[in-house]
């Protein structure tokens, strides 16, 4: 039954939703073995896993990676590289869009009367991003209610399982792909600790991949595709990092409760600079911040003249 928006190849995907939300027979095979790994089962046929994906459900570069309904259970999966409090509500938000794709595939009408059965709702983030996280904990809805709630009345969940070099070995174990994708992670993770320039990096873990086999060749098909979601990826990730250490949201809303715009745009401008410290192009940049064109260049200039 297809009640939801079919997957797109978009050339900016994330990798992990390349790897396992993708509709091409090695994508199925690894999100059948992923599937099995997180619930411990032994299904054989890939077809039997329903894709769905819903896409700029809440900001325009959050996006949840892969949803499949299987044996009567809707089984959400998104791979988070920040950690991020709010997964809970984005969960809660994300089954709202499913359910009711599903009810309106199904041509049932929760206003008749008559009890409706639904499938079953498992939400899973799976983290690599930095920092000292457990192997698996649970994130509740209820953690962020205005008035706390310990009924237990009104929850959702998000389970999150770490899956970053020598975490959750027994689940990598079980899902090889799943453990292909860490290694390449934490390569391009050890190679940006080691002061490499970005790209560099991403280009080096890319041919340590191929080297490997990672992934069944996947990085060898796919290395330009797969070096240009990363470094887009990192972009994001730069970026959201620079708002928060520089205040730059910080700012605008000041701003906005005095009627004054002269803080966020100097937090803009110091955000900017930051990212063209990194090495993020100028483009980037500019999308990413507000701040036209032409006034990035001119602060690569500067920056330039003065180093």
């Amino acid at each position: 039954m297809d009640f939801s928006i079919k997957p797109q190849r978009e050339y900016k995907d994330r990798l992990f939703k390349a790897i396992f939300g993708r509709d091409t027979e090695e994508s199925k095979r690894w999100r059948l073995d992923l599937y099995n790994a997180l619930n411990n089962t032994s299904y054989t046929d890939p077809d039997a896993l329903e894709v769905n994906t819903i896409e700029n459900v809440i900001y325009i570069t959050m996006h949840n990676d892969v949803s499949f309904l299987i044996d009567d259970q809707m089984v959400l999966l998104e791979q988070q590289s920040s950690r991020n409090p709010n997964m809970p509500l984005r969960g809660f938000l994300y089954f709202a869009q499913l359910y009711n794709g599903y009810l309106n595939a199904n041509k049932k009408d929760p206003n008749r009367c008559g009890k409706i059965d639904i499938p079953t709702p498992k939400f899973i983030v799976l983290y690599n991003g930095p920092g000292i996280m457990p192997d698996e904990f649970t994130m509740k809805l209820s953690e962020s209610f205005i008035h706390p709630d310990e009924s237990g009345a009104y929850e959702w969940s998000a389970y999150v399982k770490n899956i970053n070099s020598n975490h959750n070995e027994p689940l990598q174990k079980k899902c090889k792909p799943l453990y292909d994708y860490s290694r390449f992670v934490a390569k391009v993770r050890e190679n940006t600790k080691a002061g490499i320039e970005y790209r560099d990096a991403v280009n080096d873990a890319v041919s340590m991949a191929i080297k490997e086999n990672l992934l069944e060749g996947f990085f060898e098909r796919q290395r330009s595709e797969v070096i240009e979601m990363i470094l887009t990826e990192f972009n994001e990730e730069v970026f959201k990092q620079n708002v928060r250490e520089d205040g730059y949201l910080e700012g605008i809303e000041d701003g906005m409760a005095k009627g004054l715009a002269e803080g966020a745009s100097k937090k803009a401008m110091e955000a900017a600079e930051n990212l063209l410290r990194e090495g993020i192009p100028m483009e980037t940049v500019s999308r990413c911040i507000g701040l036209p064109l032409e006034k990035v260049k001119e602060m690569a200039e500067q920056l330039r003249m003065h180093n």
